[in-house]
């Protein structure tokens, strides 16, 4: 696996978090097939997943107030808190198998964990643990050939930020047994790590990647920027999502965690018993484009005896990662 990195002349320090998953999106896009990892830091920012509502999901005064950057990724997941205080890791590799290469980039992430002498475990959809608590929230997403997967690694956190950014449903917290954010998150130095955090770095890196690196070019970089462009678009980012419904309609939201799945929000308009302006949300992770399927459950009629024979041919599962239909039915018709 081969290291990617900026050119030490060019200074990166300061970039905004869309930089990074504007050079993920690079090295899928121009480099040759093969596997590649990089590692980065940035100041204090909230990035969520592709989608999550975002006003539903982060305290936007909160952030406003303390200075923390607001961003949207392309992959799907929960919202998560980043800081200097945080490594993030980026792993492209040519597999269009992205189930398979998320389990393998997160049981490589724990394994190096373990090699410190942690109780690390990749575990659930996409935590890693130690000794039973998170450390490192992962997410992927697929572009033509290339599967991407990032996540976090908590070196120290703020508390104080972390519970103040986030603002995840109470479902959500009541499916991890606990009542809140920091309840439930661990991080290098509390699990008493001897590495300094620049020596942790290092150290995963060299125990993940070898040979010469590939380093980015001032050009390369130039064509980074463009990218990034598209990650601050007001319709990617999608701040506040009004979807108002029709006043002869009934509007209906169903929101529910599901093992396997994640946090899925259903809405949709009740046109007599007919699926009407479908929308899906929620930190679920996509096999393909969610706002294609929720589309495609348009028309369907809610009180049809064969609803759920109608469901399983659209799929649901190579949309959005564990979804089957009799678990989407449920979501439809809620007992």
């Amino acid at each position: 696996m081969k290291h990617v990195k900026v050119d030490s002349s060019i200074d990166i320090f300061h970039r905004r978090l869309p930089f990074f998953l504007a050079l993920e999106e690079w090295v899928a896009r121009r480099l040759p097939a093969g596997d590649y990892f990089f590692s980065w830091q940035v100041d204090p920012t909230v990035i969520c997943g592709r989608n999550q509502e975002i006003d539903k999901e982060v305290n936007l005064d909160y952030c406003a107030r303390e200075g923390i950057d607001v961003v949207r990724r392309r992959s799907g997941g929960g919202a998560v808190f980043a800081d200097r205080q945080n490594f993030m890791f980026s792993f492209i590799t040519p597999s269009d198998r992205v189930t398979e290469t998320f389990a393998a980039y997160t049981a490589m992430i724990a394994e190096q964990l373990r090699r410190l002498n942690l109780d690390a475990e990749a575990t659930g959809r996409n935590d890693i643990t130690v000794a039973g608590k998170k450390i490192s929230g992962n997410a992927f997403y697929h572009l033509p050939g290339r599967s991407i997967a990032h996540g976090t690694m908590l070196y120290d956190f703020d508390a104080t930020r972390l519970a103040g950014a986030l603002t995840p449903s109470k479902a959500k917290l009541e499916s991890k047994g606990v009542k809140s954010v920091p309840a439930r998150v661990t991080c290098l130095k509390l699990e008493g790590i001897a590495l300094s955090p620049e020596e942790f770095e290092q150290f995963i890196i060299d125990g993940i990647t070898d040979g010469e690196p590939y380093i980015l070019s001032a050009s390369d970089v130039r064509e980074v920027e463009q990218i990034e462009l598209t990650y601050y678009d007001p319709s990617f980012m999608r701040i506040v999502n009004n979807r108002s419904a029709s006043s002869q309609t009934h509007r209906r939201s169903i929101q529910r965690h599901i093992d396997g799945v994640g946090e899925i929000c259903l809405e949709y308009d009740d046109l007599d018993s007919v699926i009407a302006n479908c929308h899906i949300s929620g930190d679920f992770f996509m096999t393909d484009d969610a706002a294609t399927f929720a589309a495609s459950l348009n028309g369907l009629d809610i009180s049809d005896p064969h609803l759920e024979e109608k469901l399983l041919s659209l799929h649901p599962e190579s949309f959005i990662h564990g979804l089957t239909a009799p678990l989407l039915l449920t979501l439809i018709r809620p007992s």
